[in-house]
């Protein structure tokens, strides 16, 4: 592979990431059925699959993460703002992670069935670790009590019972903008020869 071809592919595939943290900063605010409906889950399973070099696959969508994060905790979400990010934010970047090495492992050829597994994968994952991440976070407060999720085992499941809304919304995402992403690139390559990875 030469340089030449790497480098328009590589300039797609950015922008394909910076579009996702576009959508959504754009979509922020708007409290709906369809919260948490957001491309990054797709974003991240894109970069984990298509990007050669695996520090890349971290650093550009980790990067989009970030900068999404502080535009909309210094706008939208400011009153939740600690610093430039928010209580417990690492837990986040931690199941964020976990989305790219999902893409890694599970998107080996671009294809349907992987596609679709790994969307689920990626959307349980991130569940788990972010939710985990706020019982633990000390402003754990069950939105629906005003009151803290207690320090137990009946206090965790309670905390992800009160994220199922969530997970379906990232799991619908995850799907809708990963058919969207790897599909719109796959017609590219097959269209821009020089998008391809000639072996």
């Amino acid at each position: 592979m030469s340089v030449k071809n790497l480098q328009p592919r590589f300039i797609v595939l950015l922008l394909f990431i910076i579009v996702a943290g576009v959508l959504r900063v754009t979509a922020a605010g708007h409290i709906t059925p369809f919260s948490n409906f957001s491309p990054l889950g797709a974003m991240a399973l894109f970069g984990g699959a298509y990007f050669a070099d695996r520090w890349k696959s971290y650093l550009f969508p980790l990067a989009t993460l970030f900068l999404s994060d502080v535009i909309m905790m210094q706008t939208v979400y400011k009153q939740y703002a600690s610093g430039f990010l928010f209580d417990g934010w690492y837990w986040n970047y931690l199941g964020f992670a976990a989305v790219v090495l999902t893409g890694q492992l599970l998107i080996k050829k671009v294809r349907v069935l992987p596609i679709v597994a790994a969307s689920i994968a990626a959307a349980v994952l991130y569940w788990l670790i972010a939710d985990f991440g706020t019982w633990m976070s000390p402003s754990n407060i069950d939105m629906t009590t005003g009151v803290a999720y207690t320090k137990d085992w009946q206090g965790l499941m309670k905390c992800y019972a009160m994220g199922l809304p969530f997970l379906k919304n990232t799991l619908l995402s995850n799907l809708v903008y990963s058919g969207i992403f790897f599909g719109l690139f796959e017609y590219m390559q097959h269209k821009i020869p020089a998008l391809a990875v000639h072996r």
